[in-house]
């Protein structure tokens, strides 16, 4: 049986208190919504209240250190985060690979620590527009899965890949159809290399400006597993729309 689509919200630099609110009512509305998988990420700041506020999604946080613990000033290691009530955590995203020179390898440390606490995954991959427009978007996405991707015996339950093309983020542009489903077949069969009959299960989801309003076309592409979500997870209304239109591409 094919997994649930995997909805997530990456709140970014976004959240204090006020925000429970919206956690409250994306959890509320998680409830109906059963056919879907709805996970958030608020800032490391909110973790804690915001799994003792929502407690029928999956919770979890932006980043983690590769190391146990020590004195690295201002990061919080893997352990850490899940003792704040995690359950995953997102590694690799294009912003924290350009505004923090995050490597593949960076990415891959830190999935390995993620997962060696009992942490699930989500590593993010993608190109810019000057390497669309060069045509090498599939080479570099396929490059950087393999070299970002931690070893893991049980991948298919613990590793999602989210493919975000950098141009597309918060920009209101989107790829297209086709180009997405490139994307995620070659994201697929990169993954059969790496994890095997394992990676049957590893869902990809797509991450760049999804909208209720786009969702639905986005989340019936082929081998698209889901959405990972970034302004429109701050309102509960918009963000439970686009959960409601994962829901209809199961039920057509």
């Amino acid at each position: 049986m094919a997994k649930r689509p995997y909805i997530v919200g990456n709140w970014k630099m976004h959240g204090t208190r006020s925000m429970l609110s919206e956690a409250r009512a994306i959890d509320r509305a998680a409830e109906r919504l059963i056919k879907a998988e709805v996970a958030l990420a608020p800032p490391a700041t909110l973790l804690h209240a915001t799994r003792k506020e929502a407690d029928l999604i999956g919770v979890g946080a932006q980043d983690c250190h590769t190391a146990e613990g020590g004195a690295h000033t201002g990061d919080i290691s893997a352990a850490m985060i899940k003792d704040a009530g995690a359950g995953f955590v997102i590694l690799g995203h294009s912003e924290r690979r350009a505004d923090h020179g995050e490597t593949n390898e960076d990415v891959k440390a830190k999935g390995q620590a993620a997962l060696s606490v009992g942490l699930n995954i989500i590593v993010c991959v993608g190109e810019t527009e000057q390497q669309r427009d060069a045509g090498t978007a599939l080479s570099v996405v396929t490059e950087q899965l393999a070299a970002s991707l931690p070893e893991c015996a049980d991948a298919g339950d613990r590793v999602t890949v989210a493919y975000e093309p950098v141009w597309a983020i918060g920009t209101g542009r989107t790829p297209t159809v086709e180009e997405i489903g490139a994307i995620h077949a070659a994201i697929r069969a990169s993954l059969l290399e790496i994890y095997g009959e394992a990676a049957q299960e590893v869902r990809i989801l797509y991450g760049g400006s999804v909208k209720p309003d786009n969702a639905s076309e986005l989340l019936s592409i082929p081998e698209v597993g889901g959405a990972l979500v970034g302004g429109a997870s701050l309102s509960a209304d918009s963000f439970v729309g686009i959960v409601a239109a994962a829901m209809e591409t199961i039920d057509n």
